[in-house]
């Protein structure tokens, strides 16, 4: 083997003892410290005010039902197994299909 060789692998030898082994920052680690300092700022506050929330059925004839003022539709149900619909304006469930006997919205809200 050449002189100039056997250096190289010395040198590479020495360079990678010298690189310490624990100094790696994985995006794992980076992630779970962020995480660890965002929780810090949440706490669990049992007197505070607990949320509940209230919900009601609303079923019309046709295809339109809508919700009373303060509550927002969190689903839809139709006539004669129609499984298309949409909301609109939150507040309004509206069945697809050509053929509906009723609609039910389902409204709910945080009291």
């Amino acid at each position: 083997m050449k002189p100039t060789s056997s250096f190289l692998l010395i040198l590479i030898s020495l360079l990678q003892l010298t690189i310490p082994g624990s100094a790696q920052c994985s995006l794992d680690s980076i992630v779970n410290e962020k995480m660890k300092q965002a929780l810090i700022h949440l706490e669990f506050n049992p007197s505070a005010p607990q949320k509940k929330i209230s919900c009601t059925s609303i079923k019309t004839s046709g295809k339109l039902s809508s919700c009373p003022a303060g509550t927002v539709v969190t689903g839809c149900a139709c006539g004669y197994a129609c499984g298309s619909w949409d909301v609109r304006g939150e507040t309004t469930c509206h069945c697809q299909c050509s053929l509906v006997d009723w609609t039910t919205a389902r409204c709910c809200r945080l009291t």
